[in-house]
């Protein structure tokens, strides 16, 4: 019989943030599968759990995940954790799920800290959409790309930031995306736990005096679609209206409907166009 792969949620922080379901089932698997052994032995030995561990990280994650899907094979039961919160949120945790599925391996989760949701519910803003982008790529070309993303994005975003990479990171999204408002979190769950509703320009300012410590979530608010509505039209109206007319056209859409589009484009009446037209 198959064994199950379950992805046991860690706390972040605070070590009363983990259930009973999550020790039960670390007690009883027959392999913790482990992002950082040596970080995670200080948890299990917190709460007396001497089930046997093996390390799973960024840098063997797709070789161990076979290794460890070959175990699920043989009827092993293991249980995957990260170094803090959910396995699969920003961790490989993801490609060993992604594997168990190719090969027919049952996977559970079990519900616990998540530093994403955590920071979003007590951030203060728009939490029913978001955007969870996590660490922002280091490639600079997908990191570019995913930024020039986000500048329309009206979802709240949510990214993961590292202290040391905290203002270059501001300063990029400043520059790209323009000033937004934000919360910032850090130290998630523990004794000098804060959160600060700030701008990008007003953290970079606060930055200068504070230095930056502690692993940071940044909970961004979005774009307002009014404000795109307004851009969108103002790229329309410095378009001539002959070669707006013919956008549309160009495309077989007959006059009529085509003026009827240019006009909403522009914010104005049908009727208006049409005026403008016989005028040109």
């Amino acid at each position: 019989m198959t064994g199950t792969l379950y992805l046991c949620a860690t706390p972040i922080g605070n070590l009363e943030d983990i259930t009973f379901r999550v020790l039960r089932t670390l007690k009883e698997a027959d392999l913790i599968a482990a992002e950082d052994t040596r970080n995670s032995i200080k948890l299990l030995n917190h709460f007396e759990i001497k089930t046997p561990m093996t390390s799973y990280h960024e840098f063997n994650k797709i070789e161990k995940a076979y290794q460890l899907v070959a175990k699920l094979k043989e009827g092993k039961n293991i249980a995957l954790i990260t170094d803090a919160g959910t396995p699969g949120i920003s961790d490989p945790g993801e490609d060993i799920v992604r594997i168990c599925y190719e090969e027919g391996v049952p996977v559970t989760s079990l519900p616990g800290a998540a530093a994403c949701i955590t920071a979003l519910t007590m951030s203060g803003r728009p939490t029913r959409r978001f955007a969870f982008e996590a660490f922002l790529p280091r490639d600079k070309k997908e990191r570019a790309d995913v930024i020039e993303e986000l500048k329309n994005e009206t979802r709240t975003i949510i990214i993961y930031e590292a202290p040391h990479h905290l203002v270059k990171t501001v300063t990029e999204l400043y520059n790209a995306i323009g000033d937004r408002e934000l919360t910032v979190c850090r130290e998630l769950t523990k004794k000098h736990e804060e959160k600060m509703q700030t701008t990008f320009l007003e953290l970079l300012e606060y930055s200068k005096e504070h230095e930056p410590r502690g692993e940071y979530v940044l909970i961004i608010c979005g774009k307002n679609r009014d404000d795109i509505k307004k851009e969108q039209q103002e790229n329309w109206e410095t378009m001539p209206l002959s070669e707006h007319m013919k956008h549309y056209e160009s495309q077989g859409i007959d006059r009529k409907e085509a003026m009827k589009r240019v006009a909403k484009d522009r914010g104005v009446s049908k009727r208006d166009i049409y005026r403008q037209l016989l005028d040109e």
